[in-house]
């Protein structure tokens, strides 16, 4: 028992401590404190760790499973938090989502954009959509290709029951330098595509940095970071998540 009240005590203050790192990059950075969303990436984790993060005052989560947040949704409810499904998505799959989520970051093409837009029109709700780029051109990623992202956001902005709020990336694993190079062209893309957008229209939203690299990605514009494992600690697959 006392292990388990540790751990979920160091989750908390793990979750706490990310948080102000995000606040001060901001700041070195010249930007605003509050410019920077933390996403507490929650995928493979149980409820009872998930707690801590929420009594550290995180209301951003992201899953990648559509089956994980439907276990997941009733919780995040009662606690007033936000879950995003963050994972490469199966159109056979979309049909699930209305009822669990208005956020979906893993769209990388028309036809996956259509399927949403199918769904959402049905339910009567909107969907916000983050368009997926593989940045780094990386054959083992999903994501569109940066020289054909222009043509797919234009193909999704016309389907009713969407809105494209912006774009993410996983960028090559790498350090220092070379990862903020990545993040530095995915930057001048999202301001290049929204410079020949209408006002209403703009996107709002660039998704990237992890763990690992958010700091790079802070500095290089991102506006929303996606941190798992420096809140919860390295992931154990075999436990349970509901």
């Amino acid at each position: 028992m006392k292990k388990v009240q540790l751990e979920l005590k160091t989750i908390q203050e793990n979750a706490l401590r990310v948080q102000e790192s995000v606040w001060e990059a901001c700041i070195k950075a010249g930007r605003e404190q509050n410019a920077v969303q933390l996403m507490a990436v929650s995928k493979t984790r149980p409820i009872e760790q998930i707690l801590p993060a929420i009594q550290a005052g995180l209301r951003l989560f992201g899953e990648n499973r559509v089956q994980e947040l439907s276990q997941k949704a009733e919780f995040f409810a009662q606690h007033q938090a936000v879950c995003h499904l963050i994972g490469q998505l199966q159109t056979n799959k979309v049909k699930y989502l209305p009822a669990l989520t208005d956020t979906i970051e893993s769209v990388d093409s028309l036809h996956l954009g259509q399927e949403i837009s199918r769904r959402y029109s049905q339910a009567g709700k909107q969907a916000k959509l983050l368009l997926e780029v593989n940045i780094g051109a990386e054959e083992s990623k999903s994501g569109v290709a940066p020289e054909q992202a222009g043509e797919l956001l234009a193909q999704i902005q016309q389907l009713p029951g969407v809105k494209v709020e912006g774009m993410m990336c996983v960028p090559p694993i790498c350090e220092g330098d070379l990862v903020r190079r990545y993040f530095a062209a995915m930057r001048r893309l999202f301001d290049d595509l929204n410079s020949l957008l209408p006002a209403e229209k703009q996107m709002t939203t660039l998704s990237m940095g992890m763990s690992g690299d958010y700091l790079y990605a802070i500095q290089e514009g991102s506006t929303l970071v996606r941190v798992g494992q420096g809140i919860f600690g390295a992931r154990d697959y075999s436990r349970p998540v509901g």
